[in-house]
């Protein structure tokens, strides 16, 4: 498991290193403006910032969808199996589906089935924790955790409605 070390900069944000296997350290630092520097540190001098890369929140945002979608699957993966009973499913929102162009809020999947609809995955690109107002396109695929039952209910109503 990686460590992430968290550091307070005060008046600026929050700077959050992590230290990679090689022994490389990987830093951002998350302005209060919400501007984002990604920051790497020299080889040898851990303490030394070799490198700085202001981002925007588009930027940032975009760099962290290009490395996390694997990570999310991976981290509810390790929940399922610390959590007895606590399911993953990845569903489909198939062509023609009587979602295919609605809401997530439309589905009331959480009232319905108890089961919470985490993510969705589209061409590659991860929505974390979307809001009602979500709009599904065919192909999508939802992430959905919950019971067994819950699950399979959310996959019942996302096929048939």
């Amino acid at each position: 498991m990686v460590e992430i070390e968290r550091t307070a900069l005060p008046g600026i944000g929050l700077r959050h290193t992590i230290t990679t296997e090689r022994g490389r350290q990987v830093g951002v630092i998350s302005h209060r403006t919400g501007r984002r520097d990604l920051l790497i540190y020299d080889r040898d001098d851990p303490d030394t910032c070799a490198e700085t890369m202001p981002l925007t929140s588009d930027e940032a945002g975009a760099l962290a969808e290009l490395l996390a979608p694997q990570r999310i699957v991976e981290r509810l993966a390790e929940l399922e199996n610390q959590i007895q009973g606590l399911v993953t499913e990845q569903i489909p929102i198939t062509p023609g589906s009587p979602y295919e162009t609605r809401t997530l809020g439309d589905t009331r999947a959480r009232t319905r089935t108890g089961a919470s609809i985490v993510a969705v995955v589209r061409e590659g690109q991860v929505f974390h924790s979307p809001g009602p107002d979500f709009r599904f396109t065919a192909n999508d695929v939802v992430v959905v955790v919950g019971t067994g039952e819950g699950a399979s209910a959310v996959a019942d109503i996302l096929a048939n409605g």
